[in-house]
């Protein structure tokens, strides 16, 4: 279905627009708006149903590094959320007196610059909705393309796309907003699964991070240990559940393996506003069997289990990863970037029964510790979230798939402010953050996970526009913000959804720069670009004071 007035032709299965988006995060969002308000007819061509990506699908908590380096649209959304939260109807299942205001690392509501960081799930999709309903944009939501045969292209260019239900988009320029860069990878652009080996970008947190243990998401070194077998020192009794048996590989080297995924659920403890953890279909509480040895061991009496279950108003979580077994499905997402749309829905719902069949673990298990399950089942899925999609998030958490080889490359260098960044439209300024990659048996024969890093920058980082448009001669009017130009650990700090709100509208201005030129968008006018940008709020240089 078709909202907004871009242009279409009569027959319904052929539009054409200045602009053509394809995806529906935040980051496509931003896009779109952006192009409408610099006066270029868009289409938004989403796979999704609900708009704004992870930013509606379940993370609240927003991963804001330093926020005096959000700008523009970015800025925009979270000053939206602010107006939300200052209404006495947004507060239904608490006070408002009586939230926490916590943020990462800043308040959740900044009232002097009028920005909310902390929000529900049901209130950014709004606020998304708004947007694009304001600009005028044609949305096309659960659209997919078609990865095999539904790009056109001539001289380089794209000249249409078409999608699985044979409607065909043609534009002037494409901008691939997608967590998996399927129409970058469709148009034949250069890119990156897994990661690099640190002597191709001569890094120092790339490749593979065996005996590194940053966070608190790895199992104690030091012991107690964890035993990978059915029967403890017995390897013939077989390895149990969600423990590989393959050698992790040589530290720094590179592999086509990335960091895992979950679903952030949103979790409510206000007893009318709660339903049960569901028991999953094909649910297998041996699933589960690593965990119950970590809890043997003793480890949640020396760490808080709880930790992110990060408040949000109304009584509710943005829940993620806590500790070495957690809801990150280490190791199960490795085919996800080039899987086919079928195989990619069995990952998701892979995800799913394990996730799932996690909680429902954790609150019926007799074997569980009774501290632990008491506190699980003072909490339930949110009823008044994800209504269509039986409380659960509709969106996984892909925090990496495929990374586009672009014009130039963000590495851990200009992250850690080592390299000068060339002709900036954005910046970043979160941790360099990976989540575990593998779960394996060492040489002594215990159970641990790699892959887990957590570095911070001195300061902001520029991002380079060269890491949003391809090479010379592919896709010359291509952009693509979200599936951007970096390193697997640089890509670990750029990959917040500020940052790819930020990115989406940097795009997209270029988009329509390159349009009014006539050129293509490797050899768009940056000072032309530049001043756009700084025009329409972007903020491009860091004016505060750097960290030791």
């Amino acid at each position: 279905m078709a909202q907004g007035s871009g242009d279409r032709e009569q027959d319904g299965t052929h539009y054409r627009a200045d602009v053509i988006v394809y995806g529906g995060t935040s980051g496509a969002v931003t896009a779109a708006v952006q192009a409408a308000r610099m006066d270029k007819s868009v289409i938004m061509v989403s796979p999704d149903k609900h708009l704004g990506g992870l930013s509606s699908g379940g993370l609240g908590f927003t991963d804001t590094g330093n926020k005096a380096v959000i700008g523009g649209l970015s800025r925009e959304f979270y000053h939206r959320v602010y107006q939300h939260y200052q209404t006495d109807e947004a507060w239904k299942w608490q006070e408002r007196s009586e939230y926490g205001n916590k943020g990462q690392g800043t308040p959740a509501i900044d009232g002097e610059n009028r920005t909310m960081w902390i929000f529900e799930p049901h209130v950014a999709e709004k606020v998304f909705d708004n947007l694009v309903a304001e600009s005028k944009v044609t949305v096309l939501r659960d659209e997919w393309l078609d990865r095999k045969d539904g790009v056109v292209m001539e001289n380089s260019r794209i000249t249409s796309i078409t999608t699985l239900s044979g409607k065909t988009f043609y534009g002037s320029m494409f901008i691939d907003a997608t967590y998996e860069g399927d129409l970058m990878a469709a148009a034949g652009v250069d890119y990156h699964v897994g990661r690099e080996a640190n002597s191709v970008y001569d890094e120092n947190w790339n490749g593979v991070q065996t005996g590194v243990y940053h966070h608190s998401h790895y199992f104690p070194p030091d012991g107690p240990h964890v035993d990978p077998y059915y029967a403890p020192g017995e390897p013939s009794s077989g390895i149990i559940p969600r423990v590989s048996t393959d050698p992790p590989g040589e530290k720094g080297s590179g592999d086509k393996k990335i960091q895992a995924y979950c679903f952030r659920m949103c979790l409510s403890n206000h007893p009318d506003n709660q339903v049960p953890f569901p028991m999953p279909e094909s649910y297998d509480a041996s699933q589960y069997l690593g965990l119950l040895r970590l809890f043997e061991s003793g480890w949640h009496e020396r760490n808080n289990f709880f930790t992110k279950f990060d408040e949000i108003p109304n009584r509710k979580t943005d829940t993620n990863n806590h500790g070495p077994f957690s809801t990150d499905n280490i190791g199960m997402n490795y085919e996800y970037p080039e899987a086919s749309y079928a195989k990619r829905r069995e990952i998701i719902k892979e995800h799913e029964v394990y996730q799932k069949g996690l909680m429902y673990f954790l609150a019926n298990d007799p074997r569980v510790p009774e501290e632990i399950q008491n506190e699980i089942n003072r909490w339930g899925l949110a009823k008044d979230e994800f209504q269509d999609n039986g409380h659960w998030p509709h969106q996984i958490y892909v925090r990496e798939a495929r990374r586009m080889q672009g014009a130039f490359v963000m590495t851990e260098h200009e992250v850690m402010g080592r390299s000068e960044v060339p002709e900036p439209v954005g910046m970043g300024s979160y941790t360099l953050d990976s989540h575990n990659v593998q779960r394996y048996i060492t040489p002594e024969g215990y159970v641990q996970n790699e892959g887990d890093i957590g570095v911070s920058p001195p300061e902001p980082y520029q991002i380079a526009y060269g890491s949003l448009v391809p090479k010379k001669g592919q896709a010359t009017n291509l952009l693509v913000p979200v599936a951007m130009s970096a390193s697997h650990i640089a890509f670990g700090s750029i990959r917040m959804e500020p940052v790819f709100m930020i990115l989406g509208q940097s795009a997209a201005t270029a988009a329509a720069l390159s349009i009014d030129a006539e050129t293509s968008v490797q050899e768009l006018d940056y000072q032309r670009l530049r001043e756009q940008l700084l025009e329409d709020g972007q903020v491009l240089q860091y004016e505060g004071e750097t960290s030791e």
